[in-house]
C-alpha cells in the first residue's frame, strides 16, 4: 500500500496525516519532498499524525530523521503524534525518542505549539 500523506492546516499548524508504510523508495522520497515544500513554502509549524503508519523500515526511519534535521536546521519544528505502540518501541530501540518530540494525540501535538 502506497504512503498516503493528507495535508490540513489547523492555527498555523501543518499536520500531515500519514497512512500506509514508510519504506524505501516512493514512499520515503514522497514524505521528504513533501516536508522540503512545507519548508519552502515557511510553514515552520509541523505535526505528522503517524496513527495511521503500518510499517516504517530503516529508510524510512532515516527519512524521518533528516526531515527532522531540515526542518531545525531552517528554524521549524516537526513534531510527531499518534505512534501506536510498535512503532513507539522501534524508536525507543533507535533511541530516537530522544530525538523527537512526541505526543499521544494531535490534539497534544498541536497545543504544545502554544506553550
Amino acid at each position: 500500500m502506497p504512503l498516503k500523506i493528507a495535508s490540513r492546516e489547523i492555527d498555523g499548524i501543518t499536520v500531515l496525516q500519514l497512512e500506509g508504510r514508510i519504506v524505501l523508495g516512493e514512499e520515503s522520497n514522497a514524505l521528504r519532498e513533501r516536508v522540503k515544500s512545507l519548508l519552502a513554502t515557511q510553514k515552520f509549524k509541523i505535526v505528522m499524525d503517524m496513527g495511521g503508519v503500518t510499517y516504517i523500515d530503516s529508510a524510512g526511519l532515516g527519512t524521518l530523521v533528516a526531515a527532522f534535521h531540515s526542518a531545525r536546521n531552517q528554524g521549524a519544528v516537526l513534531k510527531l503524534s499518534n505512534l501506536g505502540q510498535k512503532f513507539q518501541e522501534v524508536l525507543q530501540v533507535t533511541k530516537l525518542l530522544t530525538v523527537f518530540e512526541v505526543f499521544d494525540s494531535e490534539a497534544a501535538a498541536i497545543q504544545s505549539f502554544a506553550k
